[in-house]
C-alpha cells in the first residue's frame, strides 16, 4: 500500500508494508545502522550483528499490533517508522497509538521523507480510529523534535535520566498528537 504525499521529491516514496524481499531486508538494515551510528538509532546505540537487525524487522512484520511503513529514495529504503497499537487487553488506551523507531538515513534526509513518514502514520491512525499519537524521544535529536514539533505534536513531559549515553545521563521529551477534534 503506497501512501501519496503532498511535498516529497519525486523519487521519495513512502509506504505501508507487510512483507519485504531480502534486498529490501538488506536496504532497511543499512539505512538502520547508518541512522544508529548517527545517534538516531531508536534505543540502539551501536548497530547489532546484521542478523540482530534482520530479525529485528522480521519480527515487525510478524506483529498484529505493528504497522511497518517504509521511506525509500530512488527504489531504495532509506528510513521506517512503526505505527505501535495498544494490546487487547488494555482498554483504557485503546484510543491511542504510539509512533516508534522512526528514522532516516542521513545521507537521505533534506526529501520530506521523515514528513511523509509521519503523515503516513497519522492516516493510518486516523483511519483506525485512534484518537492521537504518542511518542518518546531523546532530548539531544534536535531535528526530530524540531520536526514533531513543527508537525503539530505537543511535548507533554520531561523524564530525566530517560537514557545513558557515553556516559551522562539524557532526558527524555514525551509528545502527543491529537487526531480527531473529538479528542479534545
Amino acid at each position: 500500500m503506497t501512501i501519496k504525499v503532498k511535498d516529497i521529491t519525486p523519487n521519495a516514496v513512502v509506504e505501508k508494508v507487510a512483507a519485504l524481499s531480502d534486498d529490501e531486508l538488506d536496504e532497511l538494515c543499512e539505512a538502520a545502522e547508518k541512522a544508529i551510528l548517527d545517534g538516531n538509532g531508536f534505543g540502539w546505540l551501536t548497530p547489532p550483528p546484521r542478523r540482530v537487525l534482520e530479525s529485528y524487522w522480521r519480527g515487525v512484520l510478524l506483529m498484529p499490533q505493528r504497522d511497518l511503513f517504509v521511506a525509500r529514495l530512488d527504489g531504495a529504503i532509506v528510513g521506517s517508522t512503526q505505527l505501535l497499537r495498544p494490546p487487547p487487553n488494555n482498554e483504557a488506551q485503546a484510543h491511542a497509538a504510539q509512533l516508534t523507531t522512526f528514522f532516516i538515513a542521513p545521507w537521505a534526509r533534506g526529501h520530506g521523507l521523515a514528513r511523509g513518514l509521519l503523515k503516513a502514520v497519522e492516516e493510518t491512525g486516523r483511519a483506525a480510529g485512534f484518537q492521537q499519537i504518542d511518542l518518546d524521544l531523546r532530548a539531544t535529536l534536535a531535528a526530530a523534535i524540531q520536526l514533531i514539533e513543527q508537525a503539530g505534536y505537543k511535548r507533554w513531559g520531561i523524564k530525566p535520566r530517560y537514557a545513558f549515553i557515553d556516559g551522562s545521563h539524557i532526558d527524555g521529551y514525551f509528545y502527543t498528537k491529537l487526531l480527531a477534534e473529538t479528542a479534545a
